[in-house]
């Protein structure tokens, strides 16, 4: 099987957008998309449109964000940016994308044996996976060989093997990764439309089952054009500010 893996696309269609027109969807088995739709970005109906055009040949579980737009949380943890651009959005999704978004499963979701997507971790949707530490906790906590998660838009891979767990970050254009049968692993596809690791290129990875490779990519789109879309709205300005630096 082939995987395209997408996660944490906030409202940013036009990194969104640049995502889907540079892959060949045709040539995916099936498209996970790890959470968060919604928050922070300009054009949610747009995001989520598409997201719902990809019925059938897609996996899709929620995420934080989506949780707090939709009405599952009341989102109190949120920051003063986070929590206003969820209440814009709540107001601006029409009726259908906002049920799409309440109805979004949650995670952990086996997609063929071993392998497990989810938003925070398997243990907690919130849950941030930062260290190797967090990771040690969810490798204790189940037997899953590979499984995807967002949340902390930094694409990164923590491998548990003989000698312990080994972190790494996706850097670059493109990469690839060979996985070992023997080891286990954690691996984030980053954030297509809120990067966090001080590039601003939306990320994504493909994950073949067949070969066990992982290859991840970094896609410039119009940064620009998504803060417009902020201002536009009238959300903060730090949410536009940040996109230009991935942080």
């Amino acid at each position: 099987m082939r995987y395209l893996i997408v996660s944490d696309m906030h409202g940013n269609w036009d990194a969104f957008e640049c995502v889907l027109k540079a892959v060949d969807l045709a040539s995916f088995d099936r498209i996970l998309v790890l959470g968060d739709l919604v928050g922070y970005g300009g054009s949610p109906n747009e995001v989520v449109e598409a997201v719902r055009d990809l019925d059938g040949r897609s996996v899709v579980i929620r995420g934080n964000h989506d949780k707090v737009v939709s009405g599952v949380d009341d989102g109190i943890n949120f920051n003063f940016a986070a929590l206003t651009a969820a209440r814009w959005t709540t107001r601006s999704l029409s009726d259908e994308n906002l049920r799409f978004v309440r109805e979004l499963p949650l995670g952990p979701v086996e997609v063929e044996p071993g392998t497990v997507i989810c938003h925070g971790s398997p243990l907690d949707e919130d849950a941030y996976v930062f260290s190797d530490m967090d990771a040690r906790e969810v490798f204790l906590s189940g037997d899953a060989w590979l499984t995807f998660f967002g949340h902390t838009h930094i694409p990164c891979v923590f491998c548990q093997g003989d000698e312990g767990i080994e972190v790494g970050l996706l850097r670059g254009k493109h990469g690839r990764l060979q996985l070992d049968p023997n080891q286990r692993y954690l691996i984030n596809p980053g954030s297509i439309g809120q990067p966090r690791d001080r590039d601003p290129r939306a990320s994504y990875i493909v994950f073949d089952s067949e070969t066990g490779t992982v290859s991840w990519y970094r896609l410039t789109y119009p940064v620009e054009k998504a803060q417009r879309r902020i201002l536009e709205a009238g959300l903060p300005r730090v949410l536009a500010d940040r996109l230009a630096v991935g942080q």
